[in-house]
C-alpha cells in the first residue's frame, strides 16, 4: 500500500482496468519480480490519456528505469510520436534498450545515458509533455533547468510527488527519507505557486502533479 489511497481501492481500480499485452505486459512482469519501480497501473493510463489528450508529439522523460513509461508514451502518441528519455543507472540502461527494442520503438524513443542535470542542459527541442520520474530531491533543479524546454500549452507530469504519504504527514517520515521529504514539499510549493504553471496535485499511485504551462 501506497499510504495515498486505501488499499482496496487501489485493488479494485488495477482489477477494473484492462490487463495490457505483449511488451508491456512483460516488463510489468518483470519488475514485480526483480522489485524494479515502474509507475503505478492507473498511473500508466492516466500518462496515456493525457498523453491523447493534449495531443502530444514530443516527449522528454527524465528517469527511464527499465522503459515501461516511455513505452506507454510511446504507444499513446503513435508512429507520429517521440520520446526522449534521460538514465544515468548503469544496471538499467541494458534492460530498457532491450525493451525498446522488443517493442520494436527504437526509432520511437531515443535514450540518453548520463545525468539529468547534466544532459538537460544540453537539449535543444522543445516538448509538448516533460515527466519527471527521476531523482525525487531533484525535482526543483530539473523543472529550473528544463521549463524553457517545455512548450506553452504543454504538460508537465511529476510522478511520486506525495512519496508514499511522507510529503503529506510528518507522521509517516522515515529518518533517512527526511531531506528528500523536505524537498519534495519545496517542489511542490514551488510549481503550485510559478507563475508559468498551472498545478493540480492528485492523490493515484504515489501522487502525482500535473502542470500546464501557460
Amino acid at each position: 500500500m501506497s499510504n495515498i489511497n486505501l488499499a482496496f481501492i487501489e485493488e479494485y481500480i488495477r482489477d477494473v482496468l484492462p490487463v495490457n499485452k505483449g511488451p508491456l505486459r512483460e516488463i510489468e512482469i518483470y519488475a514485480a519480480e526483480n522489485h524494479i519501480p515502474i509507475v503505478h497501473k492507473e498511473v500508466g493510463v492516466l500518462l496515456q490519456v493525457l498523453t491523447k489528450i493534449s495531443g502530444a508529439k514530443k516527449v522528454l522523460e527524465i528517469g527511464t528505469a527499465i522503459a515501461y513509461s516511455a513505452l506507454l508514451f510511446s504507444e499513446a502518441m503513435g508512429d507520429e510520436g517521440h520520446v526522449t528519455t534521460i538514465e544515468r543507472n548503469k544496471r538499467m540502461i541494458p534492460l530498457a534498450k532491450e525493451n525498446i527494442q522488443k517493442a520494436d520503438k527504437t526509432k520511437n524513443i531515443r535514450l540518453i545515458e548520463g545525468d539529468a542535470a547534466v544532459v538537460i542542459k544540453q537539449l535543444k527541442e522543445k516538448y509538448d509533455l516533460i515527466f519527471l520520474d527521476g531523482a525525487k530531491g531533484h525535482y526543483k533543479y530539473l523543472l529550473k533547468e528544463g521549463i524553457d524546454l517545455l512548450n506553452p500549452g504543454g504538460i508537465l507530469i511529476s510522478d511520486n510527488i506525495l512519496y508514499k504519504g511522507m510529503v503529506a504527514t510528518d507522521k509517516l517520515v522515515v529518518r533517512r527519507q527526511r531531506t528528500i521529504v523536505n524537498r519534495m514539499r519545496e517542489y511542490l510549493r514551488y510549481i503550485c505557486n510559478h507563475p508559468q504553471l498551472n498545478t493540480s496535485i492528485i492523490p493515484i499511485g504515489d501522487g502525482l502533479a500535473i502542470s500546464y504551462k501557460i
